[in-house]
């Protein structure tokens, strides 16, 4: 499974970016598919998530202000992110993995390579 984000850069806090992810290979409609995101200096954290029939876990920190979203006739997953603040700072990585007893916070499946979102105050 290889995977390719897109749509990060430099906001001004308040403002808004939506990421998307493109995913090829042994890809299955059944996959979860989820963005996580590391700070410096921090372990890498789940932001969202969405299961094959739809059912989305958020982080309690963007809950409200994320969304996330996926078209299985592209292998595609989107990120919308609004009201963005500087403690959204980070490298955000897309996630896919097969459907499992495996939590979500567990390091499991591919990743991305990860694209920098940088928000200024």
């Amino acid at each position: 499974v290889q995977l390719v984000e897109s749509g990060g850069g430099l906001v001004r806090a308040g403002g808004s970016l939506r990421l998307s992810c493109v995913a090829s290979g042994s890809i299955s409609s059944t996959n979860v598919m989820g963005w996580y995101r590391q700070a410096p200096g921090m372990q890498r954290e789940l932001v969202a998530a969405m299961a094959s029939r739809g059912t989305t876990t958020y982080a309690d920190s963007v809950e409200g202000r994320f969304t996330i979203s996926r078209d299985n006739t592209k292998n595609t997953v989107y990120l919308q992110m609004n009201s963005l603040k500087p403690e959204d700072t980070a490298v955000y990585y897309c996630n896919v993995r097969p459907p499992s007893s495996v939590p979500l916070t567990i390091d499991f499946g591919s990743w991305g390579q990860g694209t920098q979102v940088t928000v200024s105050s």
